[in-house]
C-alpha cells in the first residue's frame, strides 16, 4: 500500500538492460485449417444463441422474479492476514507481509497456504456471545426466581395468617349466631306476657285518667251543692228568728277546699291574649327566595362532645347548646362569641329552652334532674328531682311561670316556678316521651312519644285533649307553624308528617328513610320545613310542593335546625362538635 493509498501486489522495477533482445518468447502457432466460412458460422450461431436468451430473459421477466443469492466463501490464510491489519490498522506490519509475501511468491508457490481458513473462529466467536448473553438471561432469571421465591414465602405466611383469622372470625360468627338463637328463643318467651303486661298498663292508664277526671268532677259538684245547702240553711234559719250560724265559718272553709283543689299554686290565665302572627304578613325564608338556596357561611367548635341540643334566645341575636360533655353554652353566633358557659349536671344534657324574658334557661339531663339557670347570676337557682329516668327535653310556658319537662319515665310533667314545685303530672303515654313544646300563645302542651303518638294536652287541668295517631316509629320532634293551625312531627325512620290542629287529621307525609329524623322546624311563613337527619344533611321540604334540597356539611348526625332572622338564616347542631350557619 502507497501512501497514496493504492494497493500493488508485488514491487517491481523495470531496468535497462541488453540482454532484451535475447528474452525468449513463446511463439503462437497459427491454425490454418478455419477457414471464413465456419468464422461467419460461428458469428450466425452467437446472434441465434443472443436472440434465444433475449427471449427466455423476457419470459422470465414475465414470471417470478429470481430470488437474490449470496455465497459465503471462506477466507484464504492470506486475505485473513491483510484484512486483520487492516482492522486494526497496523500498515506498517502490512507493507512488511506484503513484501516478504510475494518475495517468496517469486521462488516458490504458495499452494498449500491457499487452504480456506475455517469458521470454527467465527463460530466460536458466536458461541461466547451467545454464553455471554445466555448468562446474562440466567442470571435475570436467577433474581427473578429469588424475587418470586420470597414473594411466593410471604404470600404463604399471609395465607396461613389469613386462614387463622378466617377461623377465629368463624368460630365467633358461630358463637353470636348461637347467642343470638338463644336471645331471640327467650325474647319469644317473653314477649307474650309483656305485650299483655303493656295492653293492660294502657288500659290501667286510661281508666286512672278517667276515674281522675270523673272525682274531680263530682268534688267539683258536691262543693257547689254543700255552699248551696249552707245558704239554703242559713236562709230559712233565718227567716224562722233563729240564732244566726257561723255561716261565714262555712263558707271560708269550703271556699278554701274547693281552691285547693281546682288552683294549687300559681294560678294559670285562661287568656294568653291573640297571636300577633295572624294579623301580619310572614316572611319567606330566604332558601325559597334565593336562587342555589342557603349555604354554608359558618361553623363554629362548640363542645368537646356531641352537640345534643338548642334553643333560641327571644331577644339577642344568640343562642344555648347542650351538649353530651354535661355543659351548656350561650353564643353570639354572629360574631362565634361564646358568652357564657353552665356546668352542674352530672350526666349528659339532653335538651333546653330560654323563657320568653332571656333571663332563664331550663335544661333536661340524663341525670333525671331539671335545671333552672338565671343568666345574670350565671348559675343554678333551681333544681327539680321528680322524674325517675333521663330527661329528654323541656319547654317554657307562655308565661313564663311554668315549665314542662319530657322523660323517659313515660311522662310530662308541669312545674309551678314560683312555688318551686311539681303541679301535675301527664300520664297518657305508653312509652318514653321524647319531646314537648307549647302551641303559641296558648295553654295546650304537645308531647310526642316512642309510642307513635302526639298528644296534646290542656295544662289547666292536666287533661289530654287530642291524639293524633299515624307514626310507625318512635317520634322524635314536633313543632307548630308561627300561627298555631298545624303541627308536624318526625320520628326515627325518617317519616315527616304534617297534621291540622283543628281537625285532628293527617295534612301530609313525607318519607326521608331510612335515616332518622331526629328534630323538624317550620320557619315563620310555614311554607319550609327544616329537618335534621342522622345522615349529616338537613332536608329542605317545600310544604306546597314536597320539593327536597339537601343542606350538606356536618361531619355526623344533625339533632337540630332553626331558622332564625325572619329565615334569613338556618342555624343546625351536630353529633360532630359543631355549629353550622347557613345563609
Amino acid at each position: 500500500m502507497t501512501e497514496d493509498n493504492i494497493y500493488y501486489i508485488e514491487d517491481v522495477t523495470v531496468e535497462d538492460s541488453d540482454d532484451d533482445a535475447e528474452a525468449l518468447f513463446e511463439e503462437v502457432k497459427y491454425d490454418e485449417d478455419i477457414s471464413d466460412s465456419e468464422a461467419e458460422e460461428d458469428l450466425e450461431t452467437a446472434m441465434r444463441t443472443l436472440a434465444l436468451s433475449t427471449k427466455v430473459e423476457e419470459v422470465l421477466a414475465v414470471g417470478e422474479q429470481p430470488k437474490a443469492r449470496t455465497t459465503h466463501r471462506p477466507e484464504v490464510v492470506d486475505d485473513f492476514i491483510r484484512n486483520f491489519l487492516i482492522r486494526y490498522n497496523m500498515t506498517r506490519t502490512l507493507h512488511s507481509f506484503q513484501r516478504e509475501w510475494y518475495e517468496s511468491e517469486q521462488f516458490h508457490s504458495h499452494d498449500n497456504c491457499s487452504e480456506r481458513i475455517p469458521d470454527c473462529y467465527a463460530q466460536n466467536e458466536d458461541l461466547e456471545n451467545k454464553v455471554r448473553f445466555l448468562g446474562n438471561e440466567l442470571d435475570k432469571v436467577t433474581k427473578a426466581l429469588n424475587k418470586a421465591s420470597a414473594q411466593y414465602i410471604k404470600m404463604r405466611k399471609e395465607r396461613n395468617f389469613h386462614r387463622l383469622h378466617h377461623r377465629r372470625l368463624v368460630q365467633e360468627k358461630d358463637k353470636l349466631l348461637n347467642d343470638v338463637k338463644r336471645i331471640k328463643k327467650h325474647y319469644k318467651d317473653y314477649e307474650p306476657a309483656m305485650e299483655g303486661l303493656r295492653t293492660k298498663y294502657e288500659t290501667a292508664m286510661r281508666e286512672k285518667m278517667l276515674t281522675k277526671l270523673e272525682c274531680e268532677k263530682n268534688n267539683t259538684k258536691i262543693a257547689t251543692l254543700t255552699s248551696t245547702l249552707n245558704n239554703y240553711e242559713t236562709v230559712k234559719m233565718s227567716s224562722n228568728g233563729n240564732e244566726h250560724l257561723p255561716k261565714t265559718d262555712v263558707q271560708e272553709d269550703t271556699g278554701r277546699d274547693e281552691d285547693q283543689h281546682l288552683s294549687t299554686g300559681t294560678k294559670i290565665p285562661a287568656d294568653l291574649g291573640p297571636n300577633p302572627n295572624l294579623n301580619r304578613e310572614l316572611p319567606v325564608t330566604l332558601h325559597l327566595t334565593k336562587s342555589g338556596g342557603l349555604h354554608n357561611t359558618q361553623t363554629i367548635k362548640a363542645h368537646e362532645l356531641a352537640v345534643s341540643g338548642m334553643c333560641l334566645h327571644p331577644h339577642r341575636n344568640a343562642l344555648v347548646t347542650v351538649s353530651d360533655d354535661m355543659t351548656w353554652k350561650l353564643w353570639n353566633f354572629a360574631e362565634e362569641e361564646l358568652l357564657l358557659t353552665g356546668r352542674g349536671h352530672t350526666l349528659w344534657i339532653g335538651g333546653c329552652d330560654v323563657d320568653r324574658t332571656g333571663q332563664h334557661l331550663a335544661t333536661g339531663s340524663g341525670d333525671t334532674t331539671v335545671r333552672v339557670w338565671d343568666f345574670q347570676e350565671g348559675e343554678c337557682v333551681s333544681v327539680f328531682r321528680d322524674h325517675s329516668h333521663p330527661v329528654w327535653d323541656v319547654a317554657w310556658h307562655p308565661t313564663g311561670q311554668f315549665l314542662a319537662s319530657a322523660s323517659m319515665d313515660n311522662t310530662a310533667k308541669l312545674f309551678d316556678i314560683p312555688v318551686q314545685k311539681c303541679r301535675v303530672t301527664l300520664r297518657a303515654h305508653a312509652d318514653s316521651v321524647n319531646a314537648l313544646r307549647f302551641l303559641p300563645y296558648s295553654n295546650v302542651l304537645g308531647t310526642c312519644s316512642a309510642d307513635k303518638s302526639v298528644v296534646l294536652w290542656d295544662v289547666r287541668t292536666g287533661l289530654p285533649g287530642q291524639t293524633l295517631i299515624g307514626h310507625t316509629n318512635a317520634i322524635n320532634s314536633l313543632n307548630y307553624n308561627a300561627i298555631g293551625s298545624t303541627v308536624v312531627s318526625c320520628d326515627a325512620y325518617g317519616v315527616v308528617k304534617v297534621w291540622d290542629l283543628r281537625q285532628a287529621t293527617e295534612l301530609a307525609s313525607y318519607d326521608f328513610e331510612p335515616h332518622p329524623a331526629n328534630h323538624v322546624s317550620y320557619d315563620l311563613s310555614g311554607c319550609c320545613l327544616a329537618v335534621a337527619s342522622n345522615d349529616g344533611r338537613v332536608k329542605m321540604l317545600e310544604v306546597e310542593t314536597g320539593k327536597v334540597t339537601e343542606l350538606q356539611g356536618h361531619g355526623d348526625g344533625v339533632t337540630a335546625a332553626e331558622f332564625v332572622e325572619n329565615g334569613e338564616k338556618l342555624v343546625t347542631v351536630s353529633a360532630d362538635s359543631t355549629i353550622k350557619v347557613w345563609s
